[in-house]
This record gives structure tokens, C-alpha cells and sequence, in this order.
């Protein structure tokens, strides 16, 4: 094989051994789910303990678990019985993985963590094995074959209990009611977590900066302003503030094409009479959900009384770092 040959049968291994995981997954994850969603409602902790790959797997797993609102902490196993058993807590849950299930730095922690009232869940690819059996539930990880092309070095298993670690933490997502708006949270500083808390008022241009006439205002008139000020949409508002359409370049060069006097028209025939709209209090992500779904350029903003108050522009979701 050359490389790229390699490298697909590789990523196709993985990827079979994932589908074989979901195949058979049945009622232990379904007790997995309950146990993790008990403990997290009791205001317990997850306390993750793994050896060597599985451990970085464990941050990983820690890391998704409390982003999307269940606490989580790794106990170093090789520092547990020198002070660090102290994380654990009565009520809390243990998240044990090694694929042998026969790691010796677990097991010899097994009769200090029986002091502790806290159940356990053992992610292994033993099903038979020390830590299986002294577990409360087993989630089996076992692989057919490694990617490894001497069948020696975890791949295929560390990407099963990998992605065995992404099902719990997203169904216990979901059975836990966690919103994006609790995801942005705990994500503050990062750009996902901007951009979902940002709201329309936020972001949208006021009419101080856009371009708002009536839509008794001639076609040129509305073009002279639209250059004035290098936008591509204008908007047309009654005497009392409520919308009365939309007019577009793009609007403008259609029409022209079939009357080349359009420029004297007044713009409310020509106009769009039922723009898409939204509230000045929706989020961000419904503004890209909405450009989207209706392929538009420009979205006018409303307030609670259905008042113009604003404009978006596509351009806008750079400017705001929502795309």
C-alpha cells in the first residue's frame, strides 16, 4: 500500500470498529446515562481514573463532560493513594477505564475505593475482567483489530472509547435539557460561546445608519442614499414607524432590465412588500439560521411593537465574528 492507501484503511478499520460499538449498544448504557444523570442532579461529580492512553482519554472525556454542564475531575491513579483518594466524595460516580481491565494501578486502588460510597462504571474491552467485574456497570469497548498494521499499538480501542465517551456526555446532554445558551455559559471567552449569546440589538445596524425612507421616496432618490452611505438595501417605513417593504440593488438592476425609467417610480411599486424579519432579541445564531434558510443578503429588525429598528447585514456576521 502507499501512504494514502495506508491511511484509508486505517481511518476504515476505526470506523468499522465504531459502527460494531453502536451495534451493540443496550440497556448498561442506558444504566450508564441514568447513573451519570442521578449524579449530576444530586450535585455529585464524575471522578474519571484511567492509566497510560486511557487516561488522556479520561481528560478528554472530563473536559466534554463538564463543558456541557456535568462536573467532572480526572484522579490521577498513580497519585490516589498518596492524598489524592481525597477528591472523591460520598454520592459521587466513578469512571474507571482501561481496555484490559486488568491495569495494575486501577486495581489496586479497587479496595480503597470501596470506602467510599460511589458507584462505578468501567469502560473496558474485558468483559470478563478484574475491573469488570467489580464494577456496577460495564460498557464493552473490545475491538476486533487495531489500525496498527502489527495489531499492537491502541488505536482502533482508543478511538471506540473515545467516541463510546462522546455518546455518554451528548445524551446526557440532551436527557439533562442543556441548551446552546447554557453551552455559551461555560464558554465565554471563546468564539462559539460569543456568538450564541450575542443578540440582534447587539449587532444589527440602527436606523441612524442604514438607509430608512418612505415609501412614497423615488426610486433615484433612494439609490442617491443607498451610494451615500454604500449599502445594499434599503428600507421603507410608514409615518408610524411599522415596515412597509424593502428595496435592493439587486431589486433595482431586475426591474431595470424591463423599464429603464424605474428611477422615477416611486419605490413603493417597485419594493419588496413582505421583507423576512426578526426580533431585536433574538441570538445571533438565528440571524445565520434565517440568511440561510431563505438565501437573503438583509434581514430587517423589529422591536416589541413590530417598529423598524434596524437592519443586518450578511456582511455584518464577519464584522461580529458570527461566521
Amino acid at each position: 500500500m502507499n501512504s494514502l492507501e495506508r491511511a484509508r484503511h486505517v481511518l476504515k478499520i476505526e470506523s468499522e470498529e465504531i459502527e460494531r460499538l453502536a451495534a451493540r449498544l443496550d440497556h448498561h448504557f442506558e444504566k450508564a446515562i441514568t447513573l451519570l444523570r442521578e449524579t449530576t442532579e444530586r450535585r455529585g461529580k464524575i471522578v474519571i481514573l484511567g492509566v497510560g492512553k486511557s487516561g488522556h482519554i479520561g481528560d478528554k472525556i472530563a473536559a466534554t463532560l463538564t463543558s456541557t454542564g456535568t462536573p467532572a475531575v480526572v484522579l490521577n491513579s498513580l497519585n490516589a493513594l498518596h492524598g489524592d483518594l481525597g477528591v472523591i466524595c460520598d454520592g459521587d460516580l466513578l469512571l474507571l477505564l482501561s481496555y484490559s481491565g486488568e491495569t495494575a494501578e486501577l486495581l489496586n486502588l479497587l479496595p480503597s475505593l470501596a470506602h467510599f460510597d460511589a458507584r462505578r462504571i468501567a469502560i473496558t474491552g474485558n468483559l470478563r475482567s478484574t475491573l469488570a467485574q467489580s464494577s456496577d456497570v460495564v460498557l464493552d469497548v473490545s475491538v476486533l483489530q487495531e489500525a496498527c498494521p502489527h495489531n499492537l499499538a491502541p488505536t482502533s480501542s482508543t478511538t471506540v472509547m473515545m467516541a463510546l465517551g462522546d455518546a455518554l456526555a451528548m445524551v446526557l446532554l440532551e436527557a439533562r435539557g442543556f441548551t446552546r445558551e447554557d453551552f455559551a455559559r461555560f464558554h465565554p471567552a471563546g468564539r462559539l460561546g460569543h456568538s450564541i449569546l450575542l443578540r440582534v440589538r447587539k449587532m444589527m445596524r440602527p436606523l441612524s445608519e442604514v438607509v430608512a425612507m418612505q415609501p412614497t421616496a423615488l426610486v433615484l432618490d433612494v439609490l442617491k442614499e443607498l451610494n451615500k452611505k454604500r449599502l445594499g438595501a434599503a428600507i421603507l417605513v410608514h409615518p408610524d414607524g411599522t415596515l412597509a417593504g424593502i428595496f435592493t440593488h439587486g431589486d433595482f438592476v431586475r426591474h431595470f432590465t424591463s423599464d429603464p425609467q424605474i428611477e422615477k417610480r416611486s419605490v413603493s411599486e417597485v419594493m419588496i412588500t413582505s421583507p423576512i424579519t426578526i426580533d431585536q432579541d433574538k441570538l445571533a445564531p438565528d440571524v445565520l439560521a434565517i440568511l440561510e434558510h431563505h438565501r437573503i443578503e438583509d434581514l430587517v429588525v423589529l422591536d416589541e411593537q413590530q417598529k423598524v429598528v434596524g437592519l443586518i447585514d450578511s456582511q455584518d456576521l464577519f464584522r461580529w465574528r458570527v461566521l
